[in-house]
């Protein structure tokens, strides 16, 4: 149960060749990182691209953040092309990646405060891992 509004996200979305066999990771915090995740999610997409991966992997965050209610979401990701698409400092020129974007700011007016922060993958094993297992189980 979601005692605070607020929850962390770490998310990672790979794909074993590009585009290949792919997954998704999310893993949901309450307040600081340091303490063990209230949820974990991992997918298997089927084929995608690296950072089709990825922004599903953010696409599924979302989704789930909304079903538990959430109102502020402090999103963690390794692809610093993605956090800047999300933070729309870089363009899109990928028409894939603009239907994910599009399908991202569509769910953005269901929380009051959403923001994306780039991290080293060192910062995200956790998300990675869930990835490497949905990708091996399919």
């Amino acid at each position: 149960m979601l005692m605070s509004k607020k929850i962390i996200i770490y998310t990672d979305g790979g794909a074993r060749g590009n585009p290949g066999p792919a997954g998704v990771g999310v893993v949901f915090f309450e307040g600081h990182q340091t303490h063990e995740p209230f949820k974990k999610f991992k997918e298997y997409i089927g084929e995608a691209t690296n950072n089709q991966a990825e922004y599903k992997a953010v696409v599924l965050a979302l989704e789930e953040a909304k079903k538990i209610k959430a109102e502020e979401l402090e999103f963690y990701l390794d692809s610093e092309l993605v956090v800047n698409q999300l933070n729309m400092v870089y363009k899109i020129k990928d028409k894939d990646l603009g239907a994910l974007f599009i399908k991202i700011w569509n769910l953005r007016p269901y929380f009051k405060k959403i923001t994306f922060r780039h991290i080293s993958r060192e910062q995200n094993k956790l998300a990675d891992r869930l990835v490497n297992e949905a990708i091996d189980t399919a």
